[in-house]
């Protein structure tokens, strides 16, 4: 069945499920250009109030995976990955990807730029110079061979129109779609040929499913759909009522991270979620027996620096510099105004409005409110002071690193207003609430 766009769209709007054939002919339309941005926008924000039956997120999916190239592995490991659903301070897919691959698996991680208040990985990697972020899908191929992973944004080649209505969501407040962000994540994951997915569904102020139980809604969707389509999935649901790291914006990130491998920085709850997750991947791809045994095999490469080298053999073989683990001040883009964040009073963090925090460093400029706009990747926050934290005249609630001092006094009044300080320490709730498969 063949529909006009405009009639798709206003089937959908009316409430009414639509034809396999004819999501595939709109998103083949999407693809070459016959599907407009405005009628995009309108099929997602129709899909955004009217939903889709599982049927109909099975063809979006297989839609959007076809409407490019489709990777076949030939590698004498499991081919497994791992997915955030996005959040703040959450840079897990750069440690992350390296330590899998110390451990005998092969990770073609296709990561995406930011979305509404989240950090993208892709636009993280992007303030390593050189680094090629989005590269041609032999150099793709070749890097995930010989190292064991390569962290890449899509590719031309990659599901296309996913790339397209990715960018369309992050500027028309259809985002927090479950239906159109579990066909954009498996759509990217069944393009690179996985054998095996471990999802990270974020829950809490700061991810665009706030309420735990609308992030069991999409862990159980996206497991359903990807296992429904052959793709091996399983899902931790894990907190962003606060940061997961105490950094936010793009080079910090990247720095944060290096500081992670090399055991120069390893905070509790970021170091949790990313041991669970690892775990998740090395038990999915039958390199360990257990969760146990896989956390002590991460573990292990992490402390003997396995970890850390695989990184930054990556970081070169894609075009980036073959020091940034050893002195990434050198490389990583730092910004000129810097200025501490201080209470009003002393006393101990008692709430985070993360996604305030998400929005403050966008105004930055280190994030887009159109798909065309350039990121300062030097731009963000740091030092973020955490749930329970104390703070006072001389612990800030974070350190702001600005273009312009005027975009730093911003910035600060943004902070201020994200945070809640109260005169009794509590604790936030622990970082990894729950499991889907």
């Amino acid at each position: 069945m063949t529909l006009l766009p405009q009639e798709l769209i206003r089937l959908k709007r009316d409430g009414h499920a639509l034809p396999p054939e004819a999501i595939e002919a709109f998103i083949a339309g999407l693809t070459d250009g016959r599907v407009t941005e405005g009628q995009a926008a309108a099929f997602a924000m129709a899909v955004f109030f009217r939903g889709l039956s599982l049927p109909e997120r099975v063809a979006l999916t297989r839609a959007m995976m076809r409407s490019g190239t489709v990777l076949d592995w030939d590698l004498p490991g499991p081919v497994v990955d791992k997915h955030s659903t996005g959040g703040v301070g959450d840079t897990v897919s750069l440690p992350l990807a390296p330590m899998v691959a110390a451990c005998g698996g092969y990770v073609p991680m296709i990561a995406g730029r930011g979305l509404g208040h989240t950090g993208g990985t892709l636009d993280k990697l992007d303030s390593i110079p050189g680094y090629v972020s989005q590269p041609e899908v032999d150099l793709f191929r070749r890097v995930t061979r010989e190292v064991g992973c390569a962290v890449i944004g899509q590719t031309p080649d990659l599901a296309p129109a996913d790339r397209r209505l990715y960018a369309i969501r992050d500027v028309t407040g259809t985002v927090e779609s479950l239906d159109l962000i579990t066909a954009s994540i498996l759509a990217k994951k069944l393009a690179a040929g996985l054998q095996g997915l471990v999802m990270d569904v974020k829950a809490g102020s700061g991810a665009f499913m706030a309420r735990t139980e609308e992030a069991y809604g999409l862990a159980e969707s996206l497991v359903t759909v990807a296992n429904g389509a052959g793709l091996p999935t399983r899902a931790l649901l894990t907190d962003m009522d606060q940061p997961l790291a105490s950094v936010a914006g793009n080079a910090g990130e990247v720095a944060y991270a290096v500081d992670y491998l090399t055991g120069r920085r390893r905070e509790p709850r970021f170091h949790a979620v990313t041991l669970a997750l690892g775990a998740e991947m090395l038990v999915l791809g039958g390199l360990s027996p257990d969760i146990p045994s896989a956390t002590a095999r991460l573990e292990e490469a992490l402390a003997s620096g396995r970890a850390a080298e695989t990184f930054s053999r990556m970081v070169a073989a894609l075009g980036g510099p073959s020091d940034l683990v050893a002195h990434p001040e050198r490389h990583l883009p730092a910004a000129p105004v810097t200025r501490r964040v201080l209470p009003p009073r002393g006393g101990h963090v008692a709430a985070i409005a993360t996604r305030a925090i998400g929005v403050a460093v966008i105004g930055l400029g280190g994030g887009r409110t159109r798909p065309e706009d350039r990121i300062d990747h030097a731009v963000g926050l740091t030092d973020l002071a955490p749930v329970g934290a104390e703070v006072g005249p001389e612990r800030p609630l974070a350190v702001v690193h600005a273009r312009s001092e005027a975009a730093a006094a911003r910035a600060e009044a943004e902070v201020l207003a994200a945070y809640q300080v109260g005169l009794e320490a509590v604790a936030g709730r622990h970082v990894i609430l729950g499991r889907v498969e």
